[in-house]
């Protein structure tokens, strides 16, 4: 038994029950869960989506939309107070004050059209009274305490000004403005790159430390989990199957989804007998010299014009049946290298696709090579029209590509492509994108994609809002399409652990510019730039391969 666990809790959720949609057709979506967590204790709540670990976190406010109705049923006690039977006056009293909440994602959980400093300022008039003169310094020492520089500059910057890991120090600041006693962290790192993922994390630490709160951590990282929790708990479909330390749970986990989730860890997908990629053939695709620069509207004026160098003398091969993994930091030029080399943004430099010159094609010359290069994209529900069905979402690049094929030979493709990427038939073409999930919805983005038989296909992000274990599966599924179709992969990812799962070869792009490229077992066991040795740090690789 641990020292925390040894103290009277500071949070007792006891079979804590949610039930969600209109009145009739209510479904359990938190089943009689309970754990608690004591002062100053890292309690860590994981699971797939739809296990019911954000709602379980909302109701501890009542912050879910059930609550406006129907309260939860069971017990939620915070220092022996019960919040469920709580008048919603005093629970406003207790939010932001005694338990405060980060939000998955801070560009949503900012208001858009306020400055920072306002709404910094905002639990400081509600809470403590202060005026806005006496907040002030508060409100910069805020800032200063979660590292934003130049915070005095800052607080009347609005959130679009702001990076992702900037906004997430700014909402983190909002929450430790009373200083409370339980912070709730919902997915707080799962938008931001690896590097900016450990200083928020490394920050959370030290503030739960200097403040002595506790943190309730909510997150499908197991790899963040292991480093960050005292205890953790295991969702799934709603109930609690597992709880203990982080070290026995970690080492022994006893039940199978548990087992499950630990075992869904992207593995390497490549072996030493693998003979896809055809290194002695002639590239693929070949860039050289590519280069993209964004001039900043604000200085199109002026006589020294500045510009972003998004891609900055960029030079690349990809050969057939090989995968060329990209990885690196939001804005090193990764997605727009990619956008670039398929002729989908405007830039400069040579580009061949079999030996044909690109860069020297108007587009209207460009649209019958499209079907040789098709692209996967990070989101698949933004990516898939929500008014279009299956049927016609997939089918599209026949259409186009494929015009003389009758309608039934169009059907007959649709369904064997479905059904290729592991979906049901013809009972799913007449159905919306909005009923399946993420990882059904990726591979239907990935059919539409297969479908015209392409000989590269563009991967950007393509599982980074997936679960693990659905990542793992779609990992799988496009490990053996290439092996089946032969087609080559360039791969774009923040996630260098999904990057070892799938590239032969790996390149590392900082500020515009590759800053080391080679074979990725290479590569992941002897980095050369201090950069890439950081990525690797930060993804809790160099243990591995050291």
């Amino acid at each position: 038994m641990t020292s925390h666990q040894q103290q009277q809790p500071l949070l007792q959720v006891e079979r804590l029950s949610v039930d969600l949609g209109a009145a009739g057709s209510r479904a359990r979506v938190v089943n009689e869960v309970s754990f608690s967590i004591a002062a100053g204790e890292k309690v860590a709540l994981v699971g797939e989506s739809g296990s019911g670990k954000s709602v379980t976190a909302l109701s501890l406010l009542r912050l879910h939309e059930a609550a406006l109705s129907d309260y939860p049923t069971g017990s939620i006690r915070f220092q022996g107070r019960e919040l469920l039977s709580l008048p919603e006056r005093q629970l406003q009293q207790l939010r932001g004050r005694d338990i405060a909440m980060i939000f998955q994602e801070p560009m949503s959980s900012l208001n858009p059209v306020y400055p920072i400093g306002e709404q910094l300022l905002e639990p400081l008039l509600i809470h403590e009274g202060l005026d806005r003169q006496r907040a002030q310094p508060r409100l910069i020492a805020l800032l200063e305490q979660v590292g934003l520089r130049n915070p005095k500059q800052r607080l009347s910057a609005y959130p679009h000004m702001l990076s992702g890991g900037e906004r997430q120090r700014v909402m983190i600041a909002m929450a430790l403005a009373c200083r409370p006693q339980l912070l709730i962290a919902d997915e707080p790192t799962t938008a931001l790159d690896v590097t900016i993922q450990q200083q928020i994390m490394d920050l959370l630490q030290q503030l739960q430390q200097e403040l002595g709160m506790a943190l309730l951590l909510i997150t499908h990282d197991l790899h963040l989990v292991r480093h960050v929790a005292d205890r953790v708990c295991v969702m799934q479909q709603g109930q609690l199957v597992e709880e203990g330390s982080v070290e026995s749970v970690f080492q022994q986990p006893q039940h199978p989804y548990t087992q499950q989730l630990l075992a869904s860890q992207p593995e390497r997908l490549l072996n030493a007998d693998d003979d896809t990629a055809q290194q002695g053939a002639p590239a693929l695709l070949r860039g050289s010299d590519i280069v993209c620069h964004f001039p900043l509207r604000r200085a199109l004026l002026r006589r020294h014009r500045t510009v972003i160098k998004a891609v900055d003398g960029v030079d690349i091969a990809i050969h057939p049946g090989e995968t060329v993994g990209i990885v690196g930091e939001s804005g090193s030029g990764k997605s727009t290298l990619g956008m670039s080399l398929l002729r989908l943004q405007s830039c400069s430099g040579r580009i061949q696709f079999r030996g044909q010159r690109l860069d020297l094609l108007k587009q209207a010359q460009l649209r019958p090579l499209r079907r040789q290069f098709q692209v996967v994209f990070q989101d698949p529900f933004g990516s898939l029209s929500p008014r279009r069905r299956i049927g016609q979402i997939v089918g599209e690049g026949l259409q186009i590509h494929q015009p003389q094929l009758t309608l039934m030979e169009q059907r007959r493709r649709i369904i064997e492509v479905l059904e290729e990427v592991g979906l049901g038939g013809a009972e799913l073409l007449q159905r919306f994108p909005h009923q399946f999930s993420g990882g059904e919805r990726q591979r239907i983005a990935i059919a539409r994609a297969l479908i015209v038989a392409p000989q590269l296909l563009l991967l950007d992000e393509p599982t980074s809002a997936l679960d693990v274990s659905v990542q793992k599966q779609v990992l799988a599924l496009l490990r053996r399409l290439q092996q089946r179709h032969q087609m080559s992969y360039l791969f774009i990812s923040h996630d260098l652990r999904v990057i070892h799962a799938m590239a032969h070869r790996v390149l590392v792009m900082r500020n515009g510019r590759i800053v080391e490229q080679g074979e990725t077992e290479a590569l992941f066991q002897r980095p050369h730039h201090p950069y890439t040795r950081s990525l690797l740090q930060a993804a809790g690789l160099t243990e591995r391969h050291q």
